[in-house]
C-alpha cells in the first residue's frame, strides 16, 4: 500500500481528505494524515508537539478532578495525552469540521477506539474561537488550543480576534480560578506574546523542538501558556 484515501468531504474551508500511506523512506511505516485542500494538517508521523500541549499545561496546574477543554480534535494525539492523567475528571473537545468527529466515530484515526473508549471525553462538533467569544455558562481548569498553524496563519476568517489583548480577556472568563490557556502554534509571535502579557498575569512560551527525519531537519513548534495565579491543590 502506497497511499489509501479513507475519507473525502466536502467543507467551507475546502476538500478535507483523511489518507493512510505508507513511507517510501520507510518501508512498512504507515502514517494517517489529515490535509485541506491538499494542504498537510496533521499527520501521525511527528505528534511530540501535539502530545506536549497537553503535558505542558497539566504540568503547569496543580489541581486535581480537572475539567479540560480542547480546541481542535485533529487526529486525537492531544486529547489522548490529556486523557492520561489520572487528575482529570472531564473532557470536552470541539472540533470544527463535522467530517472529523465522524472520523473518529467511525473508527478511522488510529486513536479512535482509545478515545471512543474513554467515558470521560466528549467530542461535538462546533467554533472554539466562538465559544470563547460568548459569556461563559462554565468554566475549565485547562483550555487548549490547537486549531490555526499560527497566531497570523489562520484557518479560517474571523478567527484573528482571538489573538487580540480583548479576544484573550474575553477567553479568560472561561477558565476557573488559576486556569491555564495554552495555545499551539508553528511559529514564534512576538505580538501574540505581547497581547497573553496585557490580559494574563503569567505567560510561557515553551520550545518544542524534534528532528524531522524525513527531510533530516530540526523543526521547531511553540507554545504559548498563560495563567493568572497558581491552581491551588483541590481535595481529592
Amino acid at each position: 500500500m502506497n497511499l489509501e484515501i479513507l475519507a473525502y468531504e466536502t467543507t467551507h474551508l475546502g476538500y478535507l481528505c483523511l489518507r493512510r500511506r505508507e513511507l517510501l523512506s520507510r518501508p512498512g511505516t504507515v502514517i494517517t494524515e489529515i490535509t485541506l485542500d491538499q494542504q498537510l494538517l496533521m499527520s501521525s508521523y511527528n505528534t511530540v508537539s501535539e502530545r506536549a500541549l497537553a503535558d505542558e499545561a497539566l504540568a503547569r496546574h496543580r489541581g486535581h478532578d480537572l475539567s479540560v477543554l480542547v480546541g481542535g480534535l485533529g487526529l486525537g494525539y492531544t486529547a489522548a495525552n490529556v486523557l492520561q492523567s489520572e487528575r482529570v475528571r472531564r473532557v470536552e473537545v470541539i472540533e470544527l469540521f463535522g467530517a472529523v468527529v465522524g472520523f473518529l466515530q467511525e473508527g478511522l484515526l488510529p486513536l479512535s477506539a482509545k478515545l471512543l473508549a474513554d467515558p470521560r471525553l466528549r467530542v461535538r462538533e462546533g467554533d472554539a474561537y466562538a465559544t470563547l467569544r460568548e459569556p461563559a455558562d462554565e468554566h475549565w481548569d485547562i483550555v487548549l488550543i490547537d486549531i490555526d498553524h499560527s497566531p497570523q496563519d489562520h484557518l479560517g476568517i474571523g478567527n484573528e480576534s482571538f489573538y487580540t489583548e480583548s479576544g484573550l480577556v474575553r477567553a479568560k472568563h472561561h477558565l476557573a480560578l488559576g486556569g491555564i490557556l495554552a495555545v499551539w502554534s508553528y511559529a514564534e509571535s512576538s505580538p501574540f506574546v505581547d497581547a497573553l502579557h496585557a490580559a494574563f498575569e503569567v505567560v510561557q512560551v515553551v520550545s518544542v523542538s524534534y528532528v524531522n527525519d524525513l527531510v533530516d531537519e530540526e523543526h521547531t513548534d511553540w507554545l504559548f501558556i498563560a495563567q493568572d495565579e497558581p491552581a491551588s491543590p483541590r481535595k481529592q
